[in-house]
């Protein structure tokens, strides 16, 4: 799974991280220019282009002028993702509950062959760690296959920057270490970093990295430091380690995806730190709204089902495709899926369970990836997906969404962001989005993972308030009442200059306003 929120790691890249917005002339409006405050930052995927001068999805406004007074009926979405902390402050009262089980007992009451599923199902049971699809599929050693090749270059390649990286990482902690110790505290500022004369050279060198770390990451690079060292030896010790089984405690045969009575009801998974991504994805959708904590979800009128398939590493396909099945069974009309990969041995199991989604009338929606790459090729597949061919989409429910950030212009586009005409349909916020995160807290996260739940959740409203609409049309009228982009917009890590139509089906943005005033229309 691509989920760790890498694209601006000032710590590695000895970037700062700009929230400014230059001014850019598009339909007759100025963008904000000025740094977002604390209070915009959070909240901005909620605002208003034209009234806010920053693109978020005019959520705030559809609340203010289209939905006062009304009242929607209650829709649950499944999130199938690393797990949720359901008994978070601004989450639990939103958790969605099976009435159709007693809790506690020991008995599948519903006899849907999980036993205590009271909110949502964990099929990963006490795994965490995961190697990559690449890695596993080295490790079953079919050299001969053109998957294979294709891996082992992919894998050999992820290896080595994965090893340069983690130079990187033991120098700077070396580095950080050399200064604790000439300072004899854990804890400096720039001021004490000036204060250090020296005529030793490593030590000089030492004080001039750490006084850039500091100038651009701030106090707290120590945080993201040894987020990004977990990261980091994760890949080496787990994800690309051909000799590290993280599935053998399930206890299943992930090759058959008939034996599927497996896991356990504890949603969160073994470390509820660990559920840091689907609470987090959680909490961009349903976080309550207006209460004074934390932030605000985008849907008021929803119930999260909390379903594990994603570990640290790649998920498997088999586990994919019985959470969207658990999730259609039990009642979700929207279903976010902030997870992918570029390798899928049994795609067809996937792809099965989202026409059966289709079928009962459930959106998927999915997030394009991390890669900053154009998905349409080949070579840059993202699974899961809704077409085998490049051509024609293979189901009506599933909606693929890129992520934006809060500058408005042709940089608009995150450049992590994967894009492609024909496999992203939309772009919504996933640069710094602020939400719920384990045992009640509350952080910036940024990715597709994030944009994803955000498109999710207006699609959650319209579902809500619109419940007579299909997934197909919902999915239609988030595509077709988007923003427009502007006309040309950087595209990936290159920032290619391309033709709004160049980087989505629709080139558009999510708009919450917008897609209620169109979900009227259809209504009637």
């Amino acid at each position: 799974m691509k989920r760790f929120k890498l694209p601006y790691l000032s710590i590695i890249a000895f970037l700062t991280v700009s929230i400014s917005v230059s001014a850019q002339s598009t339909n007759n409006f100025i963008a904000k220019k000025e740094k977002l405050t604390e209070t915009e930052l959070q909240r901005w995927s909620h605002l208003d282009l034209i009234k806010d001068t920053i693109p978020g999805m005019s959520v705030d406004r559809a609340y203010s002028e289209l939905l006062k007074n009304r009242k929607g009926v209650k829709v649950i979405v499944g999130i199938v993702d690393s797990g949720v902390d359901i008994d978070h402050e601004d989450l639990k009262s939103v958790i969605w509950t099976n009435k159709k089980e007693i809790a506690g007992n020991g008995i599948d009451d519903d006899k849907n062959g999980y036993i205590d599923d009271i909110h949502g199902w964990n099929f990963l049971g006490n795994a965490g760690k995961e190697a990559l699809e690449m890695t596993r599929i080295l490790k079953k050693g079919d050299d001969k296959s053109a998957t294979y090749k294709s891996a082992l270059t992919a894998y050999d390649e992820k290896y080595n920057k994965a090893m340069n990286d983690k130079m990187q990482v033991d120098f700077l902690m070396a580095t950080d270490k050399s200064i604790q110790k000439q300072l004899n505290k854990e804890e400096y500022t720039i001021e004490d970093l000036n204060g250090i004369v020296t005529t030793d050279a490593d030590l000089n060198k030492s004080k001039k990295i750490m006084t850039r770390i500091l100038t651009n990451a701030g106090p707290d690079f120590r945080i993201e430091l040894k987020e990004y060292s977990d990261y980091v030896y994760d890949q080496i010790n787990y994800n690309l380690n051909k000799e590290f089984d993280g599935r053998k405690i399930v206890g299943d045969n992930p090759e058959d995806i008939k034996n599927n009575k497996y896991g356990n009801n504890t949603v969160y998974g073994p470390d509820k730190e660990e559920a840091l991504h689907g609470t987090h994805v959680a909490g961009i959708i349903a976080q309550v709204r207006n209460n004074n904590i934390g932030g605000d979800g985008i849907a008021n009128n929803v119930e999260i089902m909390a379903v594990r398939a994603v570990p640290n590493g790649d998920e498997y396909d088999k586990d994919i495709a019985l959470a969207i099945r658990y999730a259609v069974d039990n009642g979700a009309k929207v279903i976010n899926g902030s997870f992918g990969k570029s390798y899928s041995p049994h795609k067809q199991w996937v792809y099965d369970a989202i026409k059966y989604a289709e079928k009962k009338d459930v959106l998927f929606v999915h997030a394009s990836g991390n890669d900053g790459l154009n998905i349409d090729l080949s070579e840059n597949a993202n699974f899961p997906n809704d077409s085998d061919d490049n051509k024609k989409e293979f189901v009506s429910n599933v909606l693929t969404v890129g992520a934006l950030n809060y500058n408005y212009g042709d940089g608009v586009i995150a450049d992590f962001s994967n894009y492609g005409a024909f496999n992203v349909d939309v772009y919504a916020p996933g640069t710094e989005i602020y939400s719920t995160v384990p045992n009640n807290k509350f952080k910036y996260e940024q990715g597709t993972s994030m944009a994803s739940p955000n498109a999710a959740g207006v699609a959650a409203l319209i579902r809500s308030y619109y419940p007579k609409l299909s997934a197909k049309q919902v999915k239609q009228i988030l595509m077709d009442s988007g923003t427009p982009l502007p006309e040309i917009v950087e595209l990936g890590s290159s920032h290619e200059k391309k033709s709004a139509s160049e980087s989505s089906k629709s080139g558009k943005m999510v708009n919450a306003y917008n897609a209620l005033l169109m979900a009227e229309k259809m209504s009637k």
